[in-house]
Order: C-alpha cells, then sequence, then structure tokens
C-alpha cells in the first residue's frame, strides 16, 4: 500500500506536465510507456563482459517472456564514469517497472541464465553499483521508436541528453516546448528521435531524458548545425512564453554504441 501511494505522488509532476502540455487543446491523450533506465557501474575488466552476457541472455529473453521490449542495451563510449553499461526497458506501467526485479526472481529460467551475474560473490562482484530511473513517455511521443537501422544491426550511435530544471514550472514549461514543436524540428534536422521521457523517480530532479540515434558522429554535428539554424527553432526557443528565463539549468550529454543484444 505504501508502495503505491508513493508512486501515485511520484506521478503527480508528470501528469501536471502532461495536462499543461501535449494535451493542450483538449484533444484525447493517447496511450504512452513508461520506461525503466538501468545504469550498471563497472570496473575496467571482466564486469563488462559479465554483464553484457547477463543483458544478453537472460534479462532481454525474460523481458521477452513478459512481453516488454524492445529493450536497449548501450555502452557510454563520451561522459563520465565509463565503464558503465545501460539498459533501456519500455513498459505498460509504472508498477510493472517498479516490480520487475522482484517478479524476475520468480522466474526459473531466468535465474538460471543469470546465475553467475545475479549470484556473483562479494569477493568478484558483477558490477560496482546499480542506479535505476523510472520516466513516462511525452504525451507527443508516446512510444519508444527505433531507427531502422537497429533491425538490421546496421552501424549507429545514440546520444541521451538529460534536461534538469530550475523549478517544477520551467521543467514543466520546457516539456511542453518539446510537445509543441520541438519533436519536428529534431526530424527536420535529420534526427531520429527514440524516445522522451519525463523522470517521475530518480536522482536530480526535476529532469527529462530523451534519445536521439545517428549513423556516426560526423552525422550528429551535421543535424545539431541544422537544428540550430531551423527557423522554426529559432521562433520556438525567443518565444517568451519559454524564454523568460533559463527554463533548463544543466544539460548532461551521453554518447553511447550499442551492444550486439540491443533490440534498440
Amino acid at each position: 500500500m505504501h508502495r503505491r501511494r508513493f508512486l501515485a505522488a511520484s506521478l503527480a509532476s508528470s501528469a501536471l506536465a502532461f495536462s499543461r502540455s501535449g494535451n493542450a487543446q483538449g484533444a484525447a491523450p493517447r496511450a504512452r510507456e513508461f520506461y525503466q533506465l538501468r545504469r550498471y557501474s563497472l570496473y575496467s575488466g571482466p564486469q563488462a563482459g559479465l554483464t553484457e552476457h547477463f543483458i544478453a541472455d537472460a534479462l532481454i529473453p525474460a523481458l521477452t517472456r513478459r512481453g516488454m521490449g524492445p529493450v536497449g542495451a548501450f555502452r557510454i563510449d563520451f561522459g563520465p564514469e565509463t565503464p558503465q553499461t545501460l539498459v533501456l526497458i519500455p513498459g505498460p506501467s509504472v508498477e510493472a517497472l517498479a516490480t520487475l526485479d522482484l517478479e524476475l526472481a520468480k522466474d526459473s529460467e531466468f535465474l538460471k541464465a543469470a546465475d553467475a551475474f545475479w549470484s556473483a560473490p562479494a569477493a568478484a562482484p558483477a558490477f560496482l553499483r546499480t542506479e535505476y530511473s523510472l520516466l513516462a513517455a511525452f504525451e507527443g511521443w508516446p512510444k519508444l521508436t527505433p531507427p531502422a537501422a537497429a533491425a538490421t544491426k546496421a552501424k549507429r550511435i545514440y546520444q541521451l541528453r538529460t534536461y534538469e530544471s530550475p523549478s517544477y514550472r520551467d521543467h514543466v514549461r520546457k516539456v511542453e516546448m518539446f510537445n509543441n514543436g520541438e519533436f519536428e524540428i529534431f526530424k527536420a534536422a535529420g534526427f531520429n528521435p527514440v524516445f522522451f521521457g519525463d523522470t517521475i523517480v530518480g536522482s536530480r530532479m526535476p529532469s527529462l531524458t530523451y534519445m536521439l540515434a545517428l549513423p556516426d558522429a560526423a552525422t550528429m554535428d551535421k543535424n545539431w548545425n541544422a537544428f540550430r539554424d531551423n527557423p522554426d527553432w529559432k521562433k520556438l526557443s525567443t518565444d517568451q512564453k519559454y524564454a523568460y528565463e533559463p527554463i533548463v539549468s544543466n544539460i548532461t550529454n551521453l554518447v553511447l554504441s550499442p551492444l550486439a543484444c540491443s533490440q534498440v
């Protein structure tokens, strides 16, 4: 009961953002996903391989049996605190994601495949630490959208960007800014947006996180130049509804590459 009350309270800020942004004109809201974003901090050495085998051979198959997916699995190429492995898990509800490890512990097939990682001894741990965040998909981008290259395992990289805001008011305005035109500007600049999520449980809140897919680093630089030069972006970013003060106080930018097992 206490957990459900906590989760309901945690959803309040996200619901406020949705009600003031993507559904501003009274349209019926579309069903949207929730996301669990896992970050495994590792020591250099065998932990990276052990974690990748766990994700590929135990976690993703177990999630597939539960009807969850596509699942993203990535290593950080550029960013703080490397080596680090990230897993992006879409789910139908907050409760399904919040109780996921408890449910996996009842799955004998998962436990057998995961044993080396799941039961690693203290003398040789499988990871240094892990952190989970829960996010709610933006109403204007309600479903995770893998790039076409994911289906063929073609070369691709990803940007994972987190925007922190100085207040909940500013956070709501930034979410609204995405829903009121920023998605289209990303697509016009050549990006393949994967997901946009409002943090409902996590650190350094209020914040939002989104992911962009690209073929390579050169394209990433070219697309950001096109984004900044887009007249629609210049108009949106100077609108006094959003430009009355800096509504983003800190940006974390990670460049990722997919693991071989990634479905995204």
